[in-house]
């Protein structure tokens, strides 16, 4: 669907910039912006100040790379959760799928990725060695390495559990309730949830 010159500037632009996004075509970018136009100018203004806000402000926790609006999240702040125990992701959303499930209530690391040679991703790319870190501090007695069904995630939980082999902690992964191939935010939260309840230890092939 083409608007050039078929709108305003200003129109066009807008509908640029939401389409700009993942996921939204023209049409999407379109009705997004046609919306914000019949809105009043202060819903519009208090919408437009959030996305600048998010980009400006927003942090990322110096414990476990989350986002957060202090410098450290409001889970590692939380004095009620486990922290004997660290649940390794891959990314962000992973941790709202597993929050969503209410059934973990341990800390987090995110590693923002995972080891893919094919994409160029190594594990000096990762959040690795701050995990290392985290656990030779002590007072850590299991992670669960919580990373995608796939070849990367399983290469990245064997770097992981090789890095801490010689550690007195318990290494777990989750059940194999979530499919392989499957990420984590696609999974539905109870069989996420019973997956995490039910981990396994994990064996180094």
């Amino acid at each position: 669907m083409n608007f050039e010159g078929k709108s305003g500037k200003y129109l066009e632009d807008a509908i640029m910039q939401f389409a700009s996004l993942p996921g939204i075509g023209k049409k999407t970018a379109l009705r997004f912006a046609l919306h914000l136009l019949r809105r009043p100018e202060h819903e519009v203004e208090i919408f437009a100040s959030a996305i600048l806000s998010l980009k400006k402000d927003t942090k990322f926790c110096s414990i476990c790379n989350n986002i957060s609006d202090e410098d450290t999240c409001v889970i590692c702040r939380d004095n009620n959760r486990d922290r004997s125990k660290i649940c390794v992701v891959e990314a962000i959303h992973d941790v709202m799928a597993i929050e969503s499930t209410a059934q973990y209530k341990g800390l987090y690391h995110i590693l923002g990725g995972i080891i893919s040679p094919m994409e160029g991703v190594s594990p000096a790319d990762l959040n690795i060695n701050s995990l290392i870190e985290r656990i030779n501090v002590g007072g850590i007695s299991e992670i669960i390495l919580a990373l995608p069904t796939t070849m990367e995630g399983d290469t990245t939980n064997y770097y992981i559990s090789r890095k801490i082999t010689d550690k007195d902690i318990e290494i777990t992964t989750l059940a194999r309730g979530v499919a392989i191939g499957d990420e984590l935010q696609y999974t539905d939260e109870i069989t996420l949830g019973q997956s995490i309840l039910n981990r396994k230890a994990f064996i180094q092939k």
